[in-house]
């Protein structure tokens, strides 16, 4: 098989100890990070849709909307530079901040870096939702993006190193799941507040934010660190300590062996960054790269920030459009429960590759409905039932991302490195995540206006490049404890060339098969 499949013989896959209720409660505490992701992926583009904003802020895009004529392009009525920037330079900010992230939650821990994510958070919303001029509103952004950058650095990699490896992918998930949580509150949100009434209304959808960012802060104080991190950071003791207490059971002294050889591995690495280039990480870096690249290349971002936008384009009315928000959320998070309760029963691989082919089903059949009735001129309007079956492929589309591609990248780079590279793994990981976000967010409306419904075509051929991609390059990952991963790589028909022998670790004798 192209991908390769392990197979645990005993020693490090079957470390002692169970699922505590400790290690769930901390973990669904420390997924709550994905709340700001979220809130504010759903929240941006309701906010860009109201009318009380727009004409306070993008007065020129207002205009384009309120004179809008029978004969108008409906691909370009919302195309402004301006507009996308609001929405895209929060990613440019979380790009930046995920290096220096990087840095401190290597130097200070995990949860050190959850606390900054949420305070600096909490101070980006009560800037914008006081905001009384772009630039106050930028800034606002700016310190939102490097509170979701420090977030996403800390928060994958603390959920893999505290979830027992039988249940990693379900808990890794929950920040999925916390992601997709904060866009349907925002969808809900956003629903509301476009009711009030005195024009304020994105004031308060904007200054909600700081609601999942104090929770995060306060989570941050309270939580526990990781043993991987505690033992980093050279106290073994409390490492023992914690990771007795997380699993369960005073016998863990396999897997506390395992940490000590990875910390010591990790502590003769003078400079990750150097390192991660080394030839025997190349598995890592690849994969570090190409599935937070190929994941903005789904196009799932811009129908998640630019929904309301979107429908309003095709002709939804302004609640419609909101609504469909709301419901294509509502479609998102529970689609995130499916690939929890699968991930660990199925596998990565089956998740990613049935998910792709929907996907390019989905965006296909989008395509078509609408070049069929908006052609290239872009004039035309859908039938309430055409614009039903438009929400209803929307929906699937959206279903298929959120059991695949949406947890998946970010739980695959969280678990592949090791301990001396995973710092840095993630945080090309999250910079290229949000490098890829912005680009998307900041030309998709102009892109829009451009490839006309090809656009959707667009995103669908990279869907089946990336499905391809996973179908030969990616090995499976599910059950297979994190320090010992290298097997995984050693077994895989292209990447094995990289690894060298005495990088599989401990020499234990669990068996791998291809």
């Amino acid at each position: 098989m192209a991908g390769g499949v392990y197979v645990g013989g005993g020693g490090g896959s079957s470390y002692e100890g169970g699922v505590t209720i400790f290690v769930i409660f901390t973990c669904v505490v420390a997924a709550m990070g994905g709340l700001l992701f979220g809130y504010d992926l759903g929240i941006s583009g309701g906010v860009t849709s109201m009318e009380s904003f727009l004409s306070k802020f993008f007065p020129s895009v207002f205009h384009k909307m309120k004179n809008e004529t029978a004969n108008q392009n409906q691909y370009c009525k919302f195309d402004s530079q301006l507009l996308t920037l609001f929405t895209s330079c929060l990613y440019i900010a979380a790009l930046v901040a995920s290096f220096f992230a990087s840095s401190v939650t290597r130097k200070f821990g995990r949860k050190i870096s959850m606390f900054v994510a949420g305070l600096v958070f909490l101070l980006g919303s009560i800037l914008n939702g006081i905001a009384n001029n772009i630039i106050v509103l930028i800034i606002g952004r700016l310190l939102l993006g490097i509170g979701v950058g420090f977030a996403n650095q800390s928060v994958p990699v603390y959920l893999a190193e505290m979830a027992p490896t039988k249940i990693r992918g379900a808990l890794n998930m929950g920040f999925q799941m916390a992601i997709t949580i904060g866009i349907l509150m925002a969808g809900l949100v956003n629903f509301g507040t476009a009711k009030i009434k005195g024009g304020y209304g994105w004031r308060v959808s904007l200054a909600l934010a700081a609601v999942p960012s104090f929770m995060m802060t306060l989570a941050a104080i309270f939580l526990p660190d990781t043993p991987n991190s505690i033992l980093e950071r050279g106290n073994p003791e409390k490492a023992k300590k914690m990771l007795k207490k997380i699993r369960g059971t005073d016998n863990v002294d396999n897997e506390f062996q395992d940490l000590l050889a990875a910390t010591d591995a990790a502590q003769k690495v003078e400079n990750q960054w150097t390192n991660i280039t080394q030839p025997r990480y190349r598995p890592q870096l690849v994969i570090c790269i190409l599935v937070p690249f190929f994941q903005q290349l789904t196009g799932i971002n811009v129908i998640m920030f630019y929904a309301p936008v979107l429908f309003m384009t095709l002709g939804f009315g302004d609640e419609a459009s909101l609504m469909s928000t709301v419901i294509t959320g509502g479609v998102n998070m529970v689609a995130t429960l499916v690939s929890i309760l699968a991930v660990d029963k199925f596998g990565r691989r089956v998740l990613f590759l049935q998910g792709g082919v929907q996907m390019i089903l989905c965006q296909i059949a989008v395509g078509v409905m609408i070049g069929m009735k908006f052609g290239l001129s872009g004039v035309g309007s859908f039938t309430k039932t055409e614009a039903n079956w438009i929400l209803f492929s929307i929906c699937a589309y959206v279903a298929a991302f959120a059991w695949s591609w949406g947890p998946l990248g970010w739980l695959v780079p969280s678990e592949i490195c090791p301990l001396e590279i995973r710092s840095a793994g993630q945080a090309i990981n999250v910079s290229v995540n949000m490098l890829f976000t912005f680009i998307i967010g900041q030309v998709f409306l102009s892109m829009l206006c451009h490839l006309k419904f090809g656009l959707f075509f667009f995103f669908a051929g990279f869907v089946i490049i990336m499905t391809i991609f996973i179908a030969f390059f990616l090995p499976e990952t599910k059950n297979v404890p994190i320090e010992e991963m290298n097997r995984v790589w050693k077994a895989h028909w292209f990447w094995g060339k990289y690894i060298p022998d005495e990088a599989v670790n401990f020499g234990r004798q669990d068996k791998v098969v291809v």
